[in-house]
């Protein structure tokens, strides 16, 4: 049995450590980003992932650590993406991804002035 208690263990810590960093994501990005997104308020997400933080710390029932596990899923996979896309990404300016093309590119290729 104890096999499967560390097992248990891990999978307790990988969520709470996933709902921490959710936490301090939605903590670094600004009030307006949020309100430009369209998402709920950074409040909210503060409330909610750090009251996932809190069950996953002092709350051993499985029900409410998966709860918080899914908004912390929501945050990562719908939340977080509409931020970034709104703050322009990560590394503030000058900073280019690989195989995003220039800013005048269309989305069927680069705009060349109609000629």
């Amino acid at each position: 049995m104890t096999a499967v208690g560390g097992v248990m263990w891990l999978i307790f810590t990988a969520m709470l450590a996933f709902a921490i960093v959710a936490f301090v994501m939605a903590a670094i990005f600004r009030e307006d980003a949020y309100r430009a997104a369209d998402k709920q308020n950074k409040g909210f997400w503060l409330i909610i992932l750090g009251i996932a933080v809190a069950v996953n710390l002092f709350v051993p029932m499985l029900f409410l650590q998966l709860a918080g596990l899914v908004a912390t899923i929501v945050f990562f996979v719908d939340v977080r993406p509409a931020l970034q896309q709104v703050s322009g990404g990560r590394g503030g300016k000058g900073f280019r991804r690989r195989g995003r093309g220039s800013s005048s590119d269309g989305p069927y290729g680069p705009y060349n002035g109609g000629r």
